[in-house]
Parts: C-alpha cells; sequence; structure tokens
C-alpha cells in the first residue's frame, strides 16, 4: 500500500516504530517497507486530490502484468514506471473506478507473495 505522507520525515519515524523495522528503500522522494511480503510505501508527492492508501500487489513481471489487466477491461491510470532498484510500479482502474496497483520488486520474499 502506498500511503500519501506529505511531512516524510514524521512519517518515517511513525512507521519505522509501528513495524519495528527500518525501510528497505529511503530516498526523498519515497520510503518503502517489506511487510510479510507486501510493499507499504510513504509517497510524498501523492497525486493532487489523493486522501487514501493504494494497495500494490506484487507480480513477476509488472509489463505483462499490465497487459493483462488492460485485456481484461482495466484502464490505464499510471503505466510501468521503474522507480528505483530494480522497482517497477503501474496502476489500473477497474470497471468500478478503483484503483488497483501492481508492484514487481525484487527484494521481495518471493515464497510470501504467491
Amino acid at each position: 500500500m502506498l500511503y500519501p505522507t506529505p511531512d516524510l520525515a514524521q512519517g518515517k519515524a511513525f512507521y519505522t516504530q509501528v513495524l519495528g523495522k527500518e525501510p528497505y528503500f529511503d530516498q526523498p522522494f519515497y520510503v518503502g517497507y517489506e511487510v510479510g511480503g507486501f510493499e507499504l510505501g510513504l509517497l510524498p508527492d501523492a497525486m493532487p486530490g489523493q486522501t487514501g492508501a493504494i494497495a500494490y500487489w506484487g507480480v513477476p513481471d509488472a509489463v505483462a502484468e499490465l497487459e493483462r489487466l488492460q485485456g481484461l477491461g482495466a484502464e490505464l491510470r499510471d503505466d510501468v514506471q521503474e522507480v528505483g532498484e530494480g522497482i517497477k510500479v503501474a496502476a489500473v482502474l477497474d470497471r468500478f473506478g478503483n484503483v488497483f496497483g501492481i508492484i514487481e520488486n525484487p527484494h521481495f520474499d518471493k515464497a510470501k507473495s504467491r
């Protein structure tokens, strides 16, 4: 899940205490934690008006999965982009307007993510 976090330092301090561990990815544009094979990310520059979290589902190949989702009728929201350290993310809107995110993350434990 990605959480809009305008004050990244404050958000990082809070979630580091909550989770009891340091983030695996810590940059001014994004802070990421691996939690049981899932992503918990802090995003300082969320889209305008975004107030809630977005879930990102782990996939082995973001490009292939994005194509599959669009083939099932999902509408492109955010094309695949590499966000650092080999991590790729994308998002679609389902048929009801919900954001459905995908993440290809080489830092995730593959055994936990499936």
